[in-house]
């Protein structure tokens, strides 16, 4: 099972995405454990998940979270929204 969290501002603008992205597990038939959390709690949600998504918001925190993330031997990225 693959363990993702998204990071956000206050753990909540995330929540359609990670609704989204349950959806598309499913439907391709992959187990995915997929959460929201705000960014206070990027340390303590780090070792328990396979990876990182920071939301736009928080691009700004990137490259300290990285470094975290990088000793950690976890991928992050920063999510670029797209709008129409």
């Amino acid at each position: 099972m693959k363990k993702i969290f998204l990071c956000c501002a206050a753990g909540m603008s995330t929540s359609m995405v990670v609704n989204k992205m349950k959806q598309s597990a499913a439907a391709k038939g992959i187990e995915a454990e997929i959460v929201a959390v705000a960014m206070e709690e990027f340390d303590s949600t780090l070792p328990k998940y396979d990876c990182c998504l920071l939301g736009p918001q928080i691009k700004y925190k990137f490259e300290e979270f990285k470094k975290k993330a990088e000793a950690a031997g976890k991928p992050i990225a920063v999510i670029n929204w797209i709008t129409a």
